[in-house]
């Protein structure tokens, strides 16, 4: 996998910015570490940048930050200031910026950010403002929103997502623009070479598999596999791991409807633990969706297709059985079975487990990329379709949900994460800007 692996790495650049002659500019050093010091116990890598009250100073800082790749800058006015400390510290290391103003009747801090931010809407330059002191909690989750979008806009300009064969003939919805994704969000394809793949797992002893087959075994309730193929999954698995660490790839996707059914699917189970997400069906722009997700979340996500709403109003979406099994709700009860249709390979089949859970939906338009986003509550759920259902209730009547998905053109495939992170997506689509197109019901 990538050298970042799937953490969500928040290295957030902190200072004060103030005028010295201005009232409260004597506590801009007491400021700085006030707020490095609530970032820091977020869960933020802080660079510390002190105290910015000249151009000199800017400039420095500026140069600072861009040594040390930070995500974002975050910076708390004591007192008015002069609105170039930003503009020329923005010159060295252009990155989203936090700004901060604390209360003050004779400061004019918040005088000074407010004709900051003026300047950089008219310079397009992503901000995000926050008034108020250190210790309200609205505000600091404010700040904690804007910083993890922007470390998200970091990680995804960076990551490569590895993509096997062809998306699936018949789903266009499914195609990627490689250009428009790299401008619009930043993963670079990697192709990936199917053939030299398959010939990687021909290659391979049943003695290599045989231990990995007893692990995955061990912790499943019942096996209806046979050794071939569960020693045959293992093979594709130990085969696409060596691409992942071969091309630093952050998320994959092959092309696996029909012949690779079942193949790969134990391979997307397992891959996922290691911070890997694994989409299926060829589908690159899920595989995106899923990355996005899995950072947010820290953990695995669930790759589905919208199928039923039910009497009580909510919705079962579900693959084919290539989820985590951490995404169980009984992970005592994980069935190994062969796929459904196919009647090959290895899935896992579980119900998924309740929560709070945030879906989106990523396709590639004419001249950028279009990102749904729902938020809901997984239900516990019986196995009404042979693969890892998710029960899903929605605020909307899902009627309308449906309306809504048909009208505004969304495609079929939902990735799944725990917790609800629309405020982190919403924040991350106003920093990129017009490239993407975010809707939501």
């Amino acid at each position: 996998m990538s050298e970042e692996g799937n953490a969500l790495s928040m290295r957030v650049a902190v200072a004060s910015v103030s005028s010295p002659l201005e009232v409260g500019a004597d506590r801009a050093p007491q400021a700085a570490d006030d707020l490095a010091a609530l970032l820091k116990e977020a869960g933020c890598e802080i660079v510390r940048l002190g105290t910015i009250d000249t151009a000199e100073k800017a400039v420095a800082a500026g140069r600072t930050m861009a040594e040390q790749h930070v995500c974002c800058a975050a910076l708390t006015a004591t007192s008015w200031y002069e609105d170039y400390l930003v503009l020329d510290l923005l010159e060295e290391c252009s990155v989203p910026v936090l700004l901060w103003s604390l209360p003050g009747m004779e400061t004019g801090a918040l005088c000074g950010c407010q004709q900051l931010s003026c300047y950089l809407k008219q310079l397009g330059r992503p901000y995000r403002c926050v008034y108020g002191t250190f210790e309200a909690q609205q505000q600091r989750q404010q700040a904690l929103v804007f910083v993890r979008a922007a470390a998200l806009m970091r990680r995804l300009r960076r990551a490569r997502i590895g993509f096997g064969g062809h998306h699936v003939a018949g789903m266009t919805e499914t195609a990627a623009n490689e250009i428009i994704l790299k401008k619009a969000i930043g993963p670079r394809i990697v192709p990936l070479d199917v053939p030299g793949l398959l010939s990687r797992v021909a290659e391979m002893t049943d003695g290599e598999a045989a231990e990995f087959w007893r692990q995955v075994c061990a912790k499943a309730a019942d096996c209806k596999v046979s050794q071939a193929d569960g020693l045959d999954s293992m093979k594709m698995y130990l085969a696409m791991k060596e691409l992942v660490v071969q091309h630093r790839l952050d998320a994959l996707t092959v092309g696996c409807y029909p012949h690779l059914m079942g193949r790969v699917c134990l391979a997307a189970s397992l891959l996922a633990d290691q911070g890997v997400p694994f989409a299926c069906e060829g589908d690159v722009n899920g595989a995106v969706g899923q990355l996005m997700l899995s950072l947010l979340t820290s953990e695995p996500t669930h790759n589905t297709d919208w199928l039923e709403p039910l009497e009580d109003g909510s919705v079962v979406l579900t693959h084919c059985g290539s989820g985590s099994f951490s995404l169980a709700e009984d992970q005592s009860g994980i069935t190994l079975a062969p796929v459904r249709l196919m009647d090959q390979g290895v899935c896992a089949l579980f119900t998924a487990r309740p929560g709070p859970v945030t879906l989106i939906n990523v396709i590639a338009c004419a001249d950028r990329y279009q990102i749904a986003l729902l938020e809901g509550q997984a239900v516990s759920t019986d196995m009404v379709f042979p693969g890892n259902p998710l029960r899903v209730h929605f605020s909307q009547q899902t009627s309308d949900l449906i309306d809504w998905i048909h009208n505004e053109g969304v495609g079929h495939h939902w990735m799944a994460g725990y917790g609800h992170f629309g405020g982190e997506i919403r924040q991350w689509s106003s920093i990129v800007g017009n490239s993407v197109r975010l809707i939501e019901p």
